[in-house]
């Protein structure tokens, strides 16, 4: 008898945070004699912020190995067998195993599992135009894209860059190359970058971004990319102009990387993602689990499935999936969409549901606007925030808040998050004991003048 086999295998599809946090948290709760785990990642590196990669090409920081959490020595130090530039190519669920490939030999071997987890990320969506897949063209998801994004900076003889699309990864590379000295075009679809928030509040994006330099171009579809004799990228058209580059990012989002799960049968949502249940086991199928940017969420403000690609999510679901594969028992009961970013020093935050996401899932709602301070206004630097708020109609419960403004802005959107999460009202807010001190906040902090505001407005209409 095979003595190895006589142990559980589990196999993990995905070497970063979802599928590296899974592998860990079951090697925690079970050792090398109850399991065995086998890990395949198709790049060069695991267990990385992919958050941190526009401030790493933007050359804040210096050191790539600076947002790699654990290393492949790390990993394999504690009996995972993870192997590196190998791709998974075949999933077969019946027969419980999986087919991967070497990137340098090329060979091809069938690995079988008890136990799978998939935690295959998103893929940057790359327009079906001509020129998408031209040389100085980069999506931007892995440190593998990063690097090759820096190498091309590097050998580039121009200074002029195009960024297509205003979201937060497009908003944050186009700062990043905006200090790498380039001039930086945006063009973006939407009236206002940031399509995350309304476009009332991505106006004031609008404005800081022209601040750094950059030029925006709203309400413009692209139609292409052009190349020049070499090959190589040298301008981006539209319906109405063409923007010379010597560099093109594309930054219009990230689809789920689900191709290997639609091919086995595997049940996916309406965006694409992988549908799990909240023990994140995929829904059918007891010996598979799926977590990251792969997945779908339930968003439990507006009780919809969302897929919503963020780094915290996927350590969450990993730690979940390890724990219940480890024998102990862990949910994933959904998310309320909060999210944090910057342009400069201007912060940008959001939580919950935006006008258009309300109307989508026909809630009434009533929307405020208040603009106050980010300290006591007398205090030294207190500066401008914008914060706007929406509550159910009658029921006045909060439905989502948005924050522009500089030091101190963002992170206050954590107050709307965990308000969000516990059903609160607008009424309610208006009495949650925040901290003060005039370095801080004025006395009645921005998030609660405007739950003051909501909560009037719905008094007032109902």
């Amino acid at each position: 008898m095979n003595m190895s086999r006589a142990r559980e295998r589990l196999v993990v599809i995905g070497g970063d945070a979802a599928g590296m946090s899974a592998a860990s948290q079951a090697r925690r709760l079970k050792g090398p004699g109850e399991l065995e785990i086998v890990a395949f990642e198709r790049g060069h590196f695991t267990s990385y912020s992919a958050c941190g990669i526009p401030y790493w090409v933007g050359g804040d920081i210096t050191d790539r190995d600076r947002l790699i959490a654990r290393t492949p020595e790390e990993h394999r130090a504690r009996d995972i067998d993870l192997r590196l530039r190998t791709e998974v190519t075949e999933l077969d669920v019946d027969r419980q195993r999986v087919r991967s490939r070497d990137a340098g030999s090329g060979a091809g071997s069938w690995t079988s599992y008890d136990k799978l987890v998939i935690g295959t990320g998103a893929r940057p969506i790359r327009p079906d135009m001509p020129g998408a897949d031209a040389p100085g063209v980069h999506g931007v998801q892995t440190l593998d894209d990063g690097q090759a994004l820096l190498d091309t900076l590097e050998r580039t003889r121009g200074r002029r860059a195009v960024v297509v699309g205003a979201g937060y990864i497009g908003v944050e590379m186009a700062e990043a190359l905006i200090n790498r000295g380039y001039g930086v075009t945006v063009v973006n679809r939407g009236s206002e970058p940031m399509s995350t928030l309304d476009p009332d509040m991505g106006r004031l994006v609008h404005k800081a971004m022209e601040g750094l330099g950059i030029t925006m171009v709203n309400d413009t579809e692209v139609t292409g990319i052009l190349t020049g004799d070499d090959g190589a990228v040298r301008a981006v058209s539209t319906t109405e102009a063409e923007f010379p580059a010597d560099v093109v990012v594309l930054g219009i989002g990230v689809r789920p990387e689900t191709a290997l799960a639609k091919a086995a049968g595997l049940p996916l949502g309406p965006h694409g993602g992988l549908l799990t249940d909240r023990s994140m086991r995929v829904r059918g199928h007891e010996n598979v689990w799926a977590g990251g940017d792969c997945v779908e969420v339930l968003d439990l403000v507006s009780g919809q499935e969302r897929h919503i690609p963020l780094g915290t999510h996927a350590n969450k679901h990993g730690q979940v999936i390890g724990t219940n594969i480890g024998g102990g028992y862990a949910t994933f009961p959904g998310v309320v969409g909060t999210a944090v970013s910057k342009v400069c020093d201007l912060e940008i935050a959001r939580t919950g549901l935006r006008e258009k996401d309300a109307h989508r899932v026909g809630l009434r709602f009533e929307a405020v606007t208040i603009e106050s301070t980010s300290r006591a206004g007398y205090y030294p630097n207190a500066s401008p925030m914008t914060v706007k708020m929406l509550a159910e109609h009658r029921t006045g419960r909060l439905l989502g808040v948005q924050i522009v403004g500089r030091e101190g802005a963002g992170k206050r959107v954590d107050i709307a998050a965990v308000a969000l999460t516990a059903g609160m009202t607008a009424e309610q807010m208006t009495t949650l004991d925040l901290g003060y001190a005039p370095p801080f906040s004025p006395v009645w902090d921005p998030v609660l003048v405007a739950a003051r505001k909501a909560a009037a407005k719905v008094r007032s209409t109902s």
